[in-house]
Order: C-alpha cells, then structure tokens, then sequence
C-alpha cells in the first residue's frame, strides 16, 4: 500500500468500550442484520457524542471484537455464515464507511466475515475504514481455538493473497496501522512479522475477562508495546447480551499503551469512552531512530532464530484445505498435536 505523504504527527485515539448484543439467538439471516443495524446506528450517534468530548483531533476509534454478533455458540460453519458473517461489500461495510466520512476518522474493527475465495468457511477479520470510506486493511485472524484461519487454508491463501495479505499494514496519514485479534496479543510472532512490514499502532480489538489483577494478556500489551516501539489500542466488550452467558464476563479495561509501555488511559467496566489518549507519531519514529541500549527493535539479530522456527512443526497448516470439517476438528487437531508433540520429547 503506498504511504500517505500527509502524516499528522500528533492526535488522539480512542478505544470505545461498547456493548456487544450478540446475534445467536436471531430466528433467522433477516433478524441478524437488523440487530446488526441497530447496533451500527447506536455506535454511529456514541461515537460522535465521544468525539465532542474529546475533541475534533480524535482521528481513530477501535471498535471491540465481534461488536456486531458476538461469537458462535455451537452453530456449524453453514449456520453461522448465513446469520452473522458479513460480506466483504455488504451493508454493514457500508454503514460504518459513511460514519467514518460523516465523522472523518479512521474506524477499526473485528467481524466474522465471508470471502467467496474459501465458499465452505469464514474468518475472523479485523478491519479499518479511513475517513473517505474504504477500507483500507483487511487482516485475518491466525491464531484461533475454536474458528477457521489462513493457515488452515495456508497454501491457497497464500496464492490468493501473499504474505503481505497475511500481514497487512495500512500506512496511513494517522501513521502505519496493524491489527492484533483478542488473544492474539500473546504471541509475539504475529505482532513481530507486522513490525517487520512498518506498523507503528496495533489496533487490538479483543473481548475478554478483565479484573484488577494483572492478567497474561495485560502483561502481553505491554510487552508487545516495548518489543516493538509500538501504540497498542485494546478495545474490549462492556460486556455481552443475548446470550447465556452471564453478561459482564468480557467487560472493562480498554486502554491505550504507548511505544514505552506506559498506561496513558485505561476504563473500569461499562459502557465508556474513557480510553483514550494521543497518539505522538512523532516521538515514536524519533526514539525508534535514537541508538542506544533502549532501541530493541534497531537491535534484532532475526538469523539467529530463523533455523529453529524453520525445523519445527507444531500446530499443522492446510488442516482444512479440500475437506469439509465440523467444530470438533479444532480440539482434536490440537489433541493430535499435543500427542506428537509429547512423543517428540518438545512438552
């Protein structure tokens, strides 16, 4: 993607800790998109009333993952494509296109989305519109339990869409965006590889438990804030409804981190917009240019671990290639590797 020669190099970001009213219980794909709807126009007026109040230099809003269905409850893939994976140009693109333009801001996000490439699956996407209504980066979530990948498809993903496409990075006049998926945050290959192709803000939409304690993927935020010289945006849910799971189980903690690992805004639980903070471009590309002990990422030596990720096997790729599978493939695959793993002599 061509850089943006307009840069701004100072604004402010905001992870906006909604509600997500998930669609499981929709009789039927009519009933989703309304659902659906209601919540893109509920967004659209919290997200400008938030932007008043911060500030007309609130130029980027993280939206939290799934906001717009929630996540499937035991429907097969078939049933879960047809209720609430979106289309790549659908309705819901669209809405959220003319609220960035309407607000003229960036609006990233996660959702279950089709693509006519892999007609038997969906993937997890988090995307980002920019203030003239595209989207402008499409990333696909790789390291998941329970939901379809590229790399259970990894051969013809890669021939449809090439590494970069596996590791998208927008480079924008906000500066170069990279997306992170919930508990993605814990593997550091994934924000590496992105770090590799420029990305200076990781846009980490997520839903997951939040306490005072400081929990792994707490610990991981910062770390792949340091590592990487890095903003990490983490947007997560205020909580979960329509569903049987008690609602306030994924909600609070949204924050934003910046390239030093310091905490600049963090909320409790609830509906809020108190997550956000300034985005300091100009800082970040001046300290990932200053020498010193302090400049990890100048310091990388990456041929020093090349070999060791080059000769082992863990998880398997293209599990899901040319077969149909139902969701027990996923706990038994990793079962399977486990057992290999174990009889290897690695755990």
């Amino acid at each position: 993607m061509t850089a943006n020669t307009t840069t701004l190099n100072s604004y402010r970001a905001l992870a906006l800790q909604v509600t997500c009213y998930a669609v499981n219980q929709a009789r039927d794909r009519q009933e989703a998109r309304c659902l659906m709807q209601k919540t893109i126009e509920r967004l659209g007026q919290q997200i400008a009333a938030s932007i008043a109040f911060i500030g007309s230099d609130c130029r980027l809003i993280v939206l939290p993952e799934y906001f717009l269905t929630g996540f499937p409850m035991g429907e097969t893939f078939a049933v879960w494509a047809e209720k609430a994976c979106l289309e790549m140009r659908g309705a819901e693109y669209e809405s959220l296109s003319n609220i960035a333009q309407k607000l003229k801001i960036f609006i990233a996000g996660n959702a279950y989305e089709l693509d006519p490439n892999f007609p038997e699956l969906y993937f997890q996407t988090c995307f980002v519109i920019n203030p003239s209504g595209e989207v402008v980066l499409r990333y696909r979530r790789l390291n998941s339990m329970f939901a379809p990948t590229p790399h259970d498809v990894w051969d013809k993903y890669l021939d449809c869409y090439g590494l970069d496409g596996v590791f998208p990075v927008a480079k924008t006049e906000i500066g170069n965006l990279a997306a992170l998926a919930s508990e993605e945050i814990l593997y550091p290959e994934v924000a590496r590889c992105l770090t590799m192709r420029g990305a200076e803000i990781f846009l980490h939409s997520t839903s997951e438990v939040y306490g005072q304690e400081r929990a792994p993927k707490e610990a991981a935020k910062i770390c792949r804030a340091v590592e990487n010289i890095a903003y990490v945006v983490s947007a997560n849910t205020a909580g979960i409804v329509n569903t049987p799971i008690p609602q306030a189980s994924t909600d609070g903690g949204s924050k934003i981190i910046d390239y030093r690992g310091l905490v600049l805004a963090e909320t409790g639980a609830g509906e809020s917009m108190a997550a956000f903070a300034e985005i300091n471009l100009a800082a970040l590309r001046s300290d990932r240019r200053r020498p010193g002990l302090n400049n990890l990422l100048s310091r990388q030596r990456f041929e020093l671990y090349a070999d060791s990720y080059r000769q082992s096997n863990f998880y398997p790729a293209n599990t899901m290639l040319d077969k149909k599978v139902d969701r027990q493939h996923f706990i038994q695959t990793q079962q399977q590797t486990i057992e290999r793993l174990a009889k290897l002599g690695v755990i």
